[in-house]
């Protein structure tokens, strides 16, 4: 379908969701939003060419392809229920959470028999990259839709895989950020153990910097752990958490021991009921929760 074809909905325009909905109107898309709590995002689209609706009902009936930006698994079928009644036949569900993959599947069978399509479109990527309509993202859905979304998705991506069926995107996602969060864990203790032994995070830095033990997700950490701007990936410990125990249960889903990721999840967890379960407690915060823990200085 072409871009006069598709009318886009956008649940959840934070600090991801804004540059998506921004690059899909620059793209041409008609995009419809609805407010949360934060008016500023909601505000900025507006003057930009956005519609507001003020309900999901009113959403579903105006939209053919609604994008859902929300915490997770229980907050996307809060939405899609709601939506459910009213969605206009034919109207695909683009879910951008880091969502859970049994979740997903069974909210696909639920928009199936009403003649709607659900499609799990999980980011990678930061912020800035969603500002700048260079996020990744890996898509559980059938050749069909995968092949109706394309369109949509190359206006905020710029590298865009189909994994698969549903929940085959969500499954890639949680691997995904097992790594990514796997690595804040590893690089906090890291520091933790450099400062007790006697090695300055800068000295540490210094090695690492530029070195084969570099990388992308490095780079935005030490923003925060060697430069001191707390701002430099906000991701939250929360979504750390909640994405960490998704990996969990869907490896005891399948029967697969996975002591590393109950690690990596145990780093958050403990970082969480230590007082780090705010709006803006993000994961590069986690080492300064780590060396806290083990007496360590800053």
């Amino acid at each position: 379908m072409n871009k006069s074809a598709e009318t886009i909905g956008f649940i959840g325009v934070g600090l991801m969701g804004h540059g998506i909905a921004k690059n899909l109107l620059l793209a041409g898309y008609p995009v419809y939003v609805l407010a949360h709590r934060n008016r500023a995002p909601i505000d900025d689209l507006l003057s930009k060419g956005a519609r507001e609706v003020n309900s999901l009902t009113d959403m579903a009936r105006n939209t053919t392809a609604i994008h859902i930006c929300a915490p997770g698994s229980p907050e996307v079928e809060a939405i899609v229920t709601e939506l459910l009644p009213e969605l206009c036949a034919g109207s695909v569900i683009i879910d951008c959470s880091t969502s859970d993959p049994n979740s997903t599947t069974r909210l696909a069978a639920r928009l199936a028999k009403h003649g709607c399509h659900m499609a799990d479109a999980p980011l990678g990527g930061t912020p800035v990259q969603a500002e700048a309509g260079e996020l990744s993202t890996m898509i559980g859905g059938t050749d069909e839709i995968f092949a109706r979304i394309k369109p949509v998705v190359e206006a905020w991506a710029q590298s865009i895989v189909h994994m698969g069926g549903n929940g085959a995107g969500h499954k890639m996602k949680l691997l995904n950020n097992f790594l990514s969060l796997g690595y804040a864990a590893m690089y906090s203790e890291a520091l933790a153990l450099a400062e007790k032994v006697g090695i300055t995070t800068a000295q540490f830095d210094s090695v690492i910097r530029g070195s084969r033990m570099d990388c992308g997700f490095y780079q935005t950490f030490r923003g925060y752990a060697v430069e001191g701007n707390r701002e430099a990936h906000k991701f939250t410990l929360k979504n750390a958490l909640k994405d960490t125990s998704y990996l969990a249960n869907m490896a005891d889903g399948v029967k697969l021991a996975n002591p590393i990721g109950g690690a990596v999840k145990n780093s958050f967890a403990l970082a969480f009921a230590a007082g780090g379960d705010g709006p803006q407690d993000y994961v590069p915060h986690l080492v300064d929760y780590v060396m806290a823990q083990n007496g360590v200085k800053t």
